[in-house]
């Protein structure tokens, strides 16, 4: 189950479960898309992978109790700033590398 944390890892920017702008990799490591693009350059520093925008739980049990009331999103903040400096020195040279071939 995906957890749907809060905010975003590097900026703590809250992140609701109805957001738009939460990005995650396969890890689900969860960063704003702002952060994702002007900081990150897609790529995650924790694995190197790319993001993609985070689905969307309904809020409302539309079909089988599949909803956030079943299923709540985590609470838990995993607030890691990242280091711009250590992180261009591993993004820069795989960025340009479609996430699909990293």
């Amino acid at each position: 189950m995906l957890q749907l944390r809060p905010t975003c890892e590097n900026c703590n920017k809250p992140l609701p479960p109805d957001s738009t702008e939460a990005r995650i990799c396969s890890y689900e490591c969860t960063f704003c898309d702002n952060c994702v693009s002007t900081i990150l350059f897609n790529v995650c520093p924790n694995c190197g992978g790319g993001f993609v925008p985070r689905p969307i739980r309904p809020s409302k049990n539309l079909k089988n109790g599949n909803y956030l009331g079943k299923d709540p999103a985590s609470t838990t903040v995993k607030h890691r700033p990242v280091d711009p400096a250590a992180h261009n020195q591993f993004a820069v040279p795989i960025k340009d590398t479609p996430p699909q071939k990293r």
